[in-house]
């Protein structure tokens, strides 16, 4: 482990370039010990990592970690696209609440996410607890245990929100943004019709337009 360790928050997401399923923002406090334990583990960056192994890591993340997961829902993530009017500042109130929720039990001075737009923009969204913490955002922050065991813990949210979605609709979605998902949006229309397609998809995305069309 190296020198002069900090114990800090780590915050990434999910599904947000995926157009069927939730936006998951996941925050992990990692200390030296479940530092140690994440890298003997082999946790690192979800998108390396195949679902299955993802699972069993997120078990361990949460065995030895404090953390805070959000899921945002399709049709709740619509209607709080429409109020931000903006991606990166839905992304940005999701990073701040994670770090804001880990705060509520647990002393930390720092915190680090993956860079996805103007470090003001989570800074601005955090709440009291959150005003004292010194936040960094970084370009391949995954590259940090505790970003990594969060974009781990997110992803298997994902995993899991998205095989909850295909039994309760009797779907197959896809993930990304794609032909194939287009063409998995046009069956869900066929059997549930296009007014129910928000309520599975980010209406934001030009897919919902070319769809309905």
């Amino acid at each position: 482990m190296e020198e002069n360790f900090i114990t800090h928050i780590g915050t990434d997401e999910s599904g947000k370039g995926d157009f069927f399923g939730p936006l998951v923002i996941a925050g992990v406090m990692v200390d030296e010990n479940s530092a140690k334990i994440f890298k003997d583990l082999g946790i690192r960056d979800s998108k390396t990592i195949t679902d299955k192994r993802i699972l069993e890591f997120a078990t361990q993340i949460q065995k030895h970690a404090k953390f805070s997961v959000i899921a945002i829902g399709n049709p709740k993530y619509n209607e709080l696209y429409k109020n931000f009017g903006n991606l990166n500042k839905l992304l940005a109130w999701g990073h701040a609440k994670v770090i804001e929720n880990i705060l509520e039990k647990n002393t930390c001075e720092y915190a680090l996410s993956d860079k996805f737009g103007d470090e003001s923009l989570i800074k601005n969204a955090l709440q009291t607890r959150g005003k004292g913490i010194r936040l960094e955002q970084m370009v391949k922050a995954e590259s940090d245990i505790a970003v990594a065991a969060a974009s781990v813990l997110a992803r298997a949210t994902f995993v899991q929100k998205m095989k909850q979605m295909e039994l309760a609709f009797d779907c197959n979605f896809p993930k990304g943004c794609n032909n194939i998902v287009k063409d998995a949006a046009a069956k869900f229309i066929q059997k549930h019709g296009k007014e129910r397609l928000i309520d599975v998809c980010k209406a934001h995305f030009k897919t919902y337009k070319e769809v309905l069309q």
